[in-house]
């Protein structure tokens, strides 16, 4: 079997740990692997496949050799060392916002627009991890009756601001506990008892950065060029996975039953839906797992041409890592 030589840039972040994690567990031919990070990472050790692999400090030189390159980092550094990863020849999968709409670049979400890896030109990027549960939730919708519209509510865990999002959740909640103040960090408010309704920066539109990726992205991934979502982005204090309410708009009615029965044989998808049972969607059951669940499918009341569902996935995982490693095996493909 061909191995291949990969780089994890961004190795000691959550997410770059997460990628190597699944590199493992999905038995991508690693030939050899090149954790990178900052100088103050470098030299010291990680294991993969059981051995231990030494990080090296990111540089323009450290790409050299290198087939692919995962990248678990911030916008600023994914735009520094692209140039690099391509003058290499290797392919740049970027979990960063840096590239995500250039119109060169493909945006791929592979149970969705599998077929857009083929156009890349060095760099893919990866979308939104609340873009990703949505997408890989609501596209085999499309298949009934494209989807003109969509309002939706994201509901997102604290892992979701880096490894700080949890601790600060854990140390708010025993402080409250024992009758003590604690003053937050990571967030903007407290986050133990409370949902915080802005994630990003604000736009001058009145949505935040963050919502507006789900309208932005959503269009690029599902080739739906008209259209449009409004979204409202909630902190809440549950430590991982991300959900999302959503209601799709048809210029056709789509009945429930189509509805279930397209997102049960959807790639990436598990159909928990039977409200009856209290079987639905939920951030505990999808943790650690690459499946986005899609459930409390049913009738928007306001549109006849609508739906309203339930959906919950994984953001470290299927919303940023796995998404990424996927990538990396259609190229092989």
């Amino acid at each position: 079997m061909k191995t291949y030589t990969v780089a994890v840039l961004g190795a000691t972040g959550a997410v770059g740990q997460e990628m190597i994690k699944i590199l493992q567990e999905r038995k991508f031919p690693v030939g050899k692997l090149i954790p990178l990070a900052s100088a103050r990472s470098a030299g010291k050790t990680l294991k993969f496949n059981g051995e231990d692999v030494v990080i090296q400090e990111a540089c323009d030189a450290a790409f050299t050799g290198v087939d692919i390159v995962l990248g678990a980092a911030e916008n600023d550094i994914a735009k520094k060392f692209a140039p690099a990863i391509i003058a290499a020849g290797a392919v740049f999968v970027d979990n960063s916002s840096a590239f995500r709409m250039d119109p060169k670049v493909p945006l791929v979400v592979p149970e969705v627009n599998p077929e857009d890896v083929k156009w890349h030109s060095g760099i893919i990027s990866n979308p939104n991890c609340s873009t990703i549960i949505t997408v890989t939730a609501v596209n085999a919708l499309n298949s009934i009756s494209p989807i003109r519209s969509m309002v939706a509510s994201t509901y997102q865990a604290v892992s979701g601001a880096g490894a700080g999002g949890p601790v600060e959740l854990m140390e708010e909640v025993e402080a409250l506990r024992v009758g003590e103040t604690y003053e937050p960090k990571v967030f903007s408010h407290q986050i133990a008892y409370n949902l915080i309704p802005q994630i990003g920066g604000g736009q001058e539109n009145g949505y935040t950065s963050e919502e507006m990726k789900l309208h932005n992205e959503g269009r690029k991934i599902m080739h739906l060029p008209e259209l449009n979502v409004t979204c409202t982005c909630v902190r809440v204090p549950v430590i991982r996975s991300h959900s999302i309410s959503v209601s799709c708009h048809f210029d056709v009615p789509v009945s429930v039953e189509q509805a279930r029965e397209v997102i049960a044989k959807a790639p990436g998808c598990k159909l928990v839906d039977d409200l009856g049972a209290k079987q639905y969607p939920m951030p505990l059951e999808t943790t650690d797992q690459d499946l986005v669940f899609v459930g409390r499918i049913r009738k928007d009341i306001t549109d006849p041409c609508g739906l309203a569902l339930w959906c919950c996935g994984d953001q470290v995982r299927k919303g940023a890592a796995t998404n990424a490693v996927q990538i990396a095996e259609l190229l092989l493909k």
